[in-house]
C-alpha cells in the first residue's frame, strides 16, 4: 500500500520519541511524501539544536539518515494550488495541506503524528485520508 508520510513520522525514525516504533513499521509500506518533508525534517532537528537536545552534529548526521529513507519524494508545485484550497477552507497551515492534496491525488491516505492536522481534515470531510500514527489503515 502507498501511504503519504509526513516529517512528524520520519523524525520518529532518527530520534526516540512516543509512537516511534509504529513510524519504524511503517518503512516496510511504500512511502512518498511531497519534497517539503525532508525541510520540515531538518527544521525539526533545528528545533532540537535550539533547545540543547542535540548538537549541530548529531542533527547533521541523523539529516544524512533522513536523506537515505525509502521515501520517494514528489516535487509540490502540482499541489500547491490544492493545498492553499484546503488550507483556506480548513483553517490550517499550507504546508500540512500539500501532504493531503498529495494523498488525494495519489487517492491514498497521509499518515501524521499531528492532531491538529487530522482535526483540520476530519472538518473538511476528509479525516478518513489523515490517519494518526499508530492507528490503523
Amino acid at each position: 500500500m502507498t501511504i503519504v508520510i509526513d516529517a512528524s513520522v520520519a523524525v520518529k525514525w532518527v530520534l526516540p520519541e512516543p509512537r516511534t516504533e509504529a513510524a519504524l513499521a511503517l518503512r516496510n509500506e511504500q512511502l512518498i511524501a511531497p519534497a517539503l518533508w525532508l525541510a520540515e525534517a531538518a527544521n525539526a532537528l533545528w528545533r532540537h539544536v535550539r533547545l540543547g537536545e542535540l548538537t549541530g552534529e548529531q542533527a547533521l548526521a541523523l539529516m544524512a539518515e533522513l536523506e537515505k529513507a525509502p521515501v520517494a519524494s514528489f516535487p509540490i508545485e502540482p499541489h500547491i494550488t490544492p493545498a492553499l484550497e484546503i488550507a483556506a477552507r480548513a483553517g490550517h497551515p499550507v504546508y500540512d495541506c500539500v501532504y493531503l492534496a498529495l494523498a488525494l491525488h495519489r487517492d491514498t491516505h497521509v499518515m501524521t503524528d499531528d492532531r491538529r492536522f487530522a482535526a483540520a481534515a476530519a472538518r473538511l470531510g476528509v479525516g478518513d485520508r489523515v490517519r494518526l500514527l499508530g492507528s490503523q489503515l
